[in-house]
């Protein structure tokens, strides 16, 4: 049974998009236009949005921000872990929200750029099924059931035209697909590829059933896989999600 067999018989609610960058087949999908709790995946039209900002003059990249104690989230990132008073760029916000999953940063950036503002980049893009509805730890609206969603197919599309150079632009995609690629967190797609010296730009996401990575492959043909799901047996799917990442790009 293949691993894409595999991702089509998974119990649960899952979002599969693999494609062959430059394949003029089309991406193998399973819900891809389901909409998921995003958790950090969202992160990614984040960054894509401050990029856009940064190109349009509206957001700089050299802005410093001061880390006040109220700001600090919990959990992943090392913000919350620094002095108070500590000053980062914009910049520095953005790297540190993709390769350390920062929230902190996160939510930084969310006051900044808006959800709405988010959003409006998205559709201007052309990516579908992406909705950034609030900032990250909110229990009173996730209560209600505000949730921050994505697709399968939003970020596959988006991922692949980045890797294309297609989303923003050559030099700005690049600069985006550099910091992927610094991601620190590599447990679920990387897991088996680093040590054959495969590169991922992705990004993962995670919270109770729920677990996430998204990414472009640099293998012999280089390949977009994205993997969601809410209401998962999440370590059985963390486990699919390294085996299809190293048989998708070694072969079975």
């Amino acid at each position: 049974m293949s691993c894409i067999d595999k991702i089509m018989a998974f119990p649960g609610d899952v979002g599969l998009y693999y494609h062959v960058i430059g394949d003029a087949e089309a991406p193998v999908l399973r819900g891809a236009d389901l909409p998921l709790i995003a958790a950090s995946v969202i992160k990614i039209p984040i960054m894509v949005t401050a990029f856009r900002d940064f190109a349009a003059g509206t957001l700089d990249p050299e802005e410093t921000v001061e880390i006040l104690p109220e700001m600090k989230m919990p959990s992943c990132g090392a913000l919350s872990y620094m002095h108070d008073g500590l000053r980062v760029t914009v910049m520095d916000l953005v790297t540190l929200m993709i390769i350390l999953s920062d929230n902190t940063a996160t939510n930084i950036l969310i006051d900044r750029l808006t959800p709405a503002h988010v959003n409006d980049t998205m559709a201007a893009l052309g990516i579908p099924g992406i909705c950034l509805r609030r900032r990250l730890f909110e229990p009173a609206l996730s209560a209600r059931g505000i949730q921050n969603t994505i697709t399968a197919r939003g970020v596959g599309t988006l991922l692949e035209r980045m890797a294309r150079g297609e989303l923003l632009g050559g030099p700005d995609d690049n600069a985006m697909l550099g910091i992927l690629l610094d991601q620190r967190l590599n447990g679920k797609l990387p897991f088996y590829l680093h040590s054959e010296g495969v590169k991922c730009a992705h990004k993962t996401g995670e919270d109770d059933g729920i677990t996430h990575d998204a990414g472009v492959i640099f293998a012999e043909k280089p390949f977009v896989l994205v993997m969601l799901s809410n209401n998962v047996e999440v370590p059985a799917f963390e486990r699919l999600m390294q085996d299809a990442a190293r048989e998708l790009t070694f072969g079975a």
